[in-house]
């Protein structure tokens, strides 16, 4: 009896398997259209061949250049849940960004270093650099940046990209070129300096740098392109589903505040939210004996519950 099932039942399975083996199978002059349609599927990308930074040509004819741009482009590509997120936050952020580089005669192609750098985020890397543009404690002082317990200007988005369109004017004064000014953003311009010494060389993509920066500029034209056109890389992102910037006036403070949570209470938001919109407060009072005056931003009412 048990061997009579078993063999209905491999009989069956045998007639499945030769039933799919025929729709997979087809004439050696007939391609097969319907096998996988509509799957997940991976593919090589296509580069552009009119890709640039900043307006300076990439030299894709160099095989080398051609495979590290490549490989950029294949990780932020299928790195799908990173790239929808950049694309979701610049959306919010660059607004602000743009005309703030327009102004110090900055190429807009600079707003995707910051994404490159912090992802569009107010994150601190282990060696302390700090913000969206990831700016040195040091680096921030030196071009006026407020940097305390109480105050950290670099989390200040409109004063740091401010501070890093001045550190990039003056690399540019001193390499030439836009590619070496993005370069020695990464690496510092002592490191980008020596390496041109002792390699001879006076183009970003003729010296051999470290993984980190050999990878930086191209990873900056990857997320460019990714976002400039982010439907031909397969992200089809809806306005409803964009991260959106809430609308804020400003209150000027001349004099301590010793709760911010009561100071909150003030305006009928949480200390959460202030914090969130005013993310250089860095503590839960303001010393401020020097009475300075500093601009507070405050969201609009009906937009927090």
């Amino acid at each position: 009896m048990l061997l009579g099932v078993f063999f209905v039942i491999s009989t069956l399975v045998f007639a499945v398997q030769e039933s799919r083996q025929d729709t997979v199978e087809n004439d050696d002059d007939e391609k097969d259209t319907t096998v996988n349609t509509g799957a997940y599927q991976i593919t090589a990308i296509d580069i552009p061949a009119d890709l640039n930074f900043a307006g300076e040509t990439v030299p894709l004819d160099d095989p080398e250049v051609l495979e590290r741009v490549d490989r950029e482009f294949l990780v932020n590509t299928y790195w799908q849940s990173n790239a929808v997120l950049l694309i979701k936050r610049a959306h919010k952020y660059f607004p602000v960004i743009e005309p703030i580089l327009a102004k110090n005669g900055i190429p807009d192609d600079f707003k995707y270093l910051a994404v490159a750098e912090s992802g569009l985020q107010n994150v601190v890397s282990p060696a302390g650099a700090t913000g969206f543009w990831q700016i040195m404690k040091a680096t921030g002082r030196e071009y006026g940046l407020e940097v305390n317990s109480n105050v950290d200007e670099r989390y200040h988005l409109e004063k740091a990209t401010e501070v890093a369109c001045r550190y990039l004017k003056k690399s540019k004064e001193r390499f030439g070129t836009w590619t070496l000014a993005a370069a020695s953003y990464n690496a510092g311009p002592g490191s980008i300096n020596k390496f041109l010494g002792v390699q001879k060389a006076d183009s970003y993509y003729d010296l051999l740098l470290g993984q980190e920066t050999g990878r930086y500029v191209f990873r900056i034209m990857a997320i460019k392109e990714i976002l400039n056109s982010p439907e031909k890389y397969g992200f089809l992102i809806e306005e409803e589903d964009m991260y959106k910037a809430v609308p804020t006036f400003q209150i000027e403070v001349a004099e301590p505040v010793f709760s911010f949570a009561d100071f909150a209470k003030e305006y009928e938001i949480s200390y959460k939210v202030l914090k969130r919109h005013n993310p250089w407060l860095r503590q839960p009072h303001l010393n401020n004996a020097s009475k300075k005056k500093y601009t507070i931003q405050i969201p609009n009412k009906g937009y927090y519950k």
